[in-house]
């Protein structure tokens, strides 16, 4: 290692000579100039690295905070919004029964082949009905009345889009008894 760092000194060393004989054959005149020209160089790249990137991100900041402040104060009405929400007691929601699943069946133009309830769960059979009228009528029990499908059986007709289907439906705990 000794060998490498011998020669990095004299590399060094050998530029050190040909910076003092390059500066040795300047004329007083040219070293000042040079020595005026090297201070602004300095100077230039020092505003450059330092200096003009905070002033620039400085000035966008200010520009910014004004809009950084609403979104915060946004964020945080959300928030305390979303505290007082967490704070309130769950919607309670209707028991499924019989009638309500028939009201909601027909709401749909559904008409099942059969409707039976035993306790907490209900059992529907559906011959020849739309696909997407099942699907919408089952995203709606379960947005409105908490209404989950604990087993399904989804048989395609030979037409295009028609089912049969038989549902087995359980309420989720929470509502109202």
């Amino acid at each position: 290692m000794s060998a490498a760092v011998n020669r990095g000194r004299a590399v060094l060393a050998a530029r050190q000579q040909a910076v003092q004989t390059f500066w040795s054959e300047r004329t007083p005149q040219e070293r000042k100039l040079l020595s005026i020209g090297a201070v602004v160089a300095g100077l230039a790249l020092v505003y450059a690295v330092f200096f003009e990137p905070a002033w620039t991100g400085r000035s966008e900041l200010q520009k910014s905070l004004p809009e950084l402040r609403q979104n915060a104060a946004q964020l945080q009405a959300l928030a305390r919004e979303a505290g007082d929400l967490s704070r309130q007691a769950p919607v309670q929601v209707a028991q499924m029964t019989r009638a309500s699943l028939e009201a909601s069946l027909k709401a749909r133009g559904l008409a099942p082949q059969s409707l039976s309830m035993t306790g907490e769960y209900a059992r529907v059979q559906l011959t020849g009905v739309p696909f997407a009228s099942v699907m919408l009528w089952l995203d709606g029990l379960r947005r409105e009345g908490r209404i989950a499908v604990q087993e399904a059986k989804i048989t395609a007709q030979t037409k295009a889009g028609l089912v049969d289907a038989s549902l087995s439906l359980h309420q989720s705990p929470g509502a109202v008894r």
